[in-house]
């Protein structure tokens, strides 16, 4: 093992414990080319780094490249494998605003990500291998198979979702439980593909129940997924994200936000997205060292995030109209929303067809065909109806962010009908 990960790892202590194979042997390069090039930032000639300067010494870029932006030449240079510091010190105060619970709280200085599916794979590289068990609720991004068992080799294990309406904690703590020391849950709220968020209710009870899992000797990385953070249509759901309660909630837990740009600020394009740490007892050495795991692993991988991206990115956290705009951009979402409740209310007959699973934020709602496939649906939507959906685990996700209001009333009339027409009542 190299000297540099020996080094992590004794600096995280018992934490190491709750990491891969990978996550073990994985280091931040700071004495090659990177850690030389630092050491020579500051010299009169500085001959180390893989970039071109002009004979002034700005960025040696082409006009056609330069003249789509009026970010600079500055945003065509490396981004670092950390990521841009004055975008992640940033995104850290935005992270606190969002999040007031956290305030007082310790947590790592977020490392940019290639947007959230590259910050799972670091987890996934860092936390999850051969014979560790990752819990997800049966309802879960079909990604998450790829990244966890297919590229990690970790198992998949799911619990049940809902009961009563209600997300499933007495099944997600019986996963917990299930033998095996060590286990990763991952928690996406609000969820793809339901749409459903936490209510504040269900959010003691997961809190409760990973702290009693832990107590019980569970070494537990719990990862959460706020991929569509703030995007919460109803009262009575828990407005923040669950890594304010896991951040120091016991010895046994150690917590991971993966969060960005894509969802919430409504830029898919632009591949910005932040990995953050915490867990009850951790020193800032700690902090730093966990940082410079999830940076190698970037390092190793893509080198650095786009720093267009980043510096678009912080110019817009900078603008002083960003949250009025970003929040007009919210209310068309919720505006639908709420059109889809009505549109559900008026028509209770759509109940003997399909089985409404509860929803209450993000992109996304889903349905339940009684008495048919829901593939089946699907592609005869698709035939006769012009109507395009996406099916995971039995249910038709609807996707009413990608859906005019105007049309909204056809999509449930069209996935009504296709189910009377398989099921032979039209």
């Amino acid at each position: 093992m190299n000297a540099l990960a020996e080094q992590l790892n004794a600096t995280l202590g018992s934490v190491a414990d709750m990491l891969s194979p990978i996550g073990r042997r994985i280091y931040f390069p700071y004495g090659g080319i990177l850690g030389q090039g630092a050491e020579a930032r500051t010299c009169d000639i500085n001959a180390t780094i893989g970039m071109a300067f002009e004979e002034d010494g700005s960025p040696l870029v082409m006009d056609c490249f330069a003249g789509q932006t009026k970010l600079g030449r500055k945003a065509f240079l490396y981004a670092g494998s950390f990521g841009l510091l004055p975008l992640r010190e940033r995104w850290r105060e935005m992270q606190l605003e969002k999040n007031p619970s956290l305030k007082g709280k310790r947590f790592s200085l977020p490392v940019v990500t290639n947007a959230l599916t590259h910050g799972l794979r670091i987890s996934a590289e860092l936390f999850a291998g051969p014979g560790d068990t990752v819990v997800v609720p049966d309802l879960y991004w079909d990604n998450y198979s790829l990244v966890f068992e297919e590229i990690a080799g970790a198992k998949l294990t799911v619990f049940n979702t809902f009961k009563n309406g209600a997300f499933d904690v007495a099944a997600m703590k019986a996963a917990l439980l299930a033998p095996g020391d060590k286990k990763l849950l991952v928690l996406n709220f609000p969820n793809n593909p339901t749409g459903y968020t936490a209510t504040r209710g269900d959010a003691r009870k997961i809190v409760a129940a990973v702290k009693s899992a832990a107590g019980k000797g569970k070494k537990i990385v719990v990862i959460l997924d706020d991929a569509y953070f703030g995007l919460v249509y109803e009262k009575g759901v828990h407005g923040e994200s669950l890594f304010a309660e896991f951040s120091d909630l016991h010895k046994n837990v150690l917590a991971v936000k993966l969060d960005g740009t894509t969802k919430e600020d409504y830029v898919w394009g632009l591949r910005v997205g932040f990995i953050s740490f915490a867990w009850k007892g951790a020193t800032d050495e700690q902090l730093k060292a966990m940082a410079a795991k999830a940076a190698g692993d970037v390092r190793s991988g893509i080198s650095n995030a786009s720093s267009i991206g980043q510096h678009m990115a912080l110019a817009a956290y900078n603008d002083p109209d960003y949250f009025r705009q970003k929040r007009a951009k919210y209310q068309v979402l919720k505006k639908r929303y709420a059109l889809i409740r009505r549109i559900l209310a008026k028509h209770p007959g759509y109940a003997s067809r399909f089985e409404t699973m509860p929803f209450n934020s993000g992109y996304f709602m889903c349905v339940k065909p009684k008495g048919v496939d829901a593939e089946a649906v699907r592609r005869h939507l698709i035939e006769k109806y012009s109507t395009g959906t996406i099916v995971l685990s039995g249910l038709i996700r609807l996707a009413f962010a990608t859906t005019p209001a105007a049309k909204l009333e056809t999509l449930f009339r069209n996935v009504a009908d296709a189910i009377d027409d398989l099921s032979g009542k039209r």
